[in-house]
């Protein structure tokens, strides 16, 4: 029986390439865990699948996915693999922001929605060795220098989820008046260099999420966005793709305990443990918590769709923390009602632990992401 149970119906074209790309997922996920690595064959699987235009809008080329619509369709790649999840997801959320909140200049659009209908493969580059995460204010180190009408960018960027499956990356960088440019760079472009440093990584091991570093690259002002001010539609679409992708995770551990409690035959029971009071207790304990973060996270999404801005952000802030939350609990519980099975490789359920953690490292905070929903309810401003 599957547990996922989402009342966001996907169209049929929609549905077909979150199928595909699941199915991507599965066939090389263990070779890119293995390599620690996005493995070539991996990356081409990836851009095959069509994915890429599902958050394109249907007048650029894509299908018009809608937030809560997204939010299904990731959950099902996060339930595949983790870490190649994320790297579709981290092009479809930079995709769906900018469209909807048109946060970047035209030119950069077009490029975006033609690598979209290409399968080109794009991320958004914004953390650093001093900074940290962007999310927590401070000017990037890379620099950008004025040149020729153009940039010359400098720097370095960590954790570039799926490095070497990137086609382009929107980086931002601070110019020598303090202000922050985002630049779309081709990953093949001179001066642009992986640096393998994603290496015996505590979770997303196939994530190749390496360093990369920009050395006196020149972009063109074309592919250039001035400073502009946040808007919702970028905390919107990123914030649900890292809930939908670390909840599917959640719901990946629930189907592996499930399975296992089914097959698993002690001779003293002689009967599958699927029989034994705790292991449905637990079970059962599991689909309540991930089914009731899903309910959270496609109802701020639906919120979202019928009304998107800075009212809305605030009840999806808080179903990020819940969904991270929730799948973190969800894959503690499934290895402890597994027992000793689960520390070995004949279960998923030790690697869906270790994925599972990643998610609260990505903004915002459990303490804000809370915040910003009691302040909303409360009527007053977060963090005061």
């Amino acid at each position: 029986m599957r547990c996922l149970l989402s009342p966001s119906a996907l169209l049929p074209e929609m549905q077909a390439v979150t199928d595909r790309a699941a199915q991507a997922i599965r066939a090389h996920a263990a070779a890119c865990e293995a390599a620690q690595d996005v493995t070539q064959a991996a990356a081409a699987a990836l851009r095959d699948s069509g994915y890429t235009r599902l958050t394109l809008p249907r007048e650029a080329g894509g299908l018009g996915a809608t937030l809560e619509q997204y939010a299904a369709a990731q959950l099902r790649l996060g339930e595949a693999n983790a870490a190649l999840g994320l790297i579709l997801a981290m092009h479809t959320h930079v995709v769906g922001a900018a469209f909807q909140g048109q946060t970047l200049p035209e030119p950069l659009l077009a490029v975006l929605a033609q690598a979209s209908r290409e399968g080109r493969l794009v991320n958004s580059l914004a953390s650093e060795p001093e900074l940290g995460s962007p999310s927590r204010g401070g000017l990037p180190r890379t620099a950008a220098l004025p040149e020729g009408g153009g940039w010359r960018v400098t720097g370095r960027k960590t954790w570039a989820t799926g490095a070497r499956a990137l086609d382009l990356a929107l980086v931002t960088a601070a110019t020598p008046q303090g202000e922050v440019l985002r630049l779309l760079i081709p990953m093949n472009a001179p001066g642009v260099q992986i640096e393998p440093t994603w290496t015996d990584p505590l979770a997303l091991r196939g994530s190749g999420s390496h360093d990369v570093t920009f050395a006196g690259v020149y972009v063109p002002a074309a592919h250039t966005a001035p400073p502009a001010p946040g808007q919702p539609a970028s905390s919107a679409w990123f914030w649900t793709a890292v809930a939908a992708t670390y909840l599917g995770v959640g719901f990946a551990a629930l189907h592996a305990l499930i399975a296992y409690a089914q097959e698993r035959v002690p001779t003293a029971l002689g009967a599958p443990i699927a029989t034994l009071p705790r292991v449905q207790e637990n079970v059962g304990r599991i689909a309540s918590e991930v089914r009731a973060a899903d309910a959270l996270l496609l109802a701020a999404a639906r919120a979202w769709d019928a009304a998107p801005g800075a009212d809305s952000v605030p009840a999806l802030a808080a179903a990020k923390a819940r969904a991270t939350n929730a799948a973190v609990w969800a894959t503690d519980l499934a290895v402890r009602t597994a027992g000793g099975a689960a520390l070995t490789p004949a279960l998923p359920l030790g690697r869906l632990l270790r994925d599972a953690r990643a998610g609260l490292t990505h903004p915002p905070a459990d303490e804000v992401g809370y915040a910003h929903l009691g302040a909303a309810l409360l009527g007053t401003a977060a963090g005061r």
